[in-house]
């Protein structure tokens, strides 16, 4: 199992992962990305759900969800 897939988001914008006990600072778009990764979807699908939710640009979108994927990786959760 996953790192990713432990992480369990609250509405006070924390991520928390209870095996290791480490929690993480997000904020809502951050937490809706970690829900659907969590749910299986790629980054295309990622992003055409937020594109249909926020008044933003795809290509742009898009960069932001490859970052914050990588900054996943970076910290060991993805």
């Amino acid at each position: 199992m996953s790192i990713l897939s432990q992480l369990v988001c609250n509405e006070n914008d924390m991520a928390f992962h209870p095996v290791t006990g480490s929690s993480y600072k997000i904020n809502a778009i951050a937490k809706e990305i970690i829900t659907l990764l969590q749910e299986g979807k790629t980054k295309n699908q990622i992003v055409e759900t937020l594109v249909k939710e926020y008044d933003v640009d795809r290509n742009t979108l898009f960069i932001d969800v490859s970052d914050f994927i990588k900054k996943l990786q970076v910290y060991g959760l993805a």
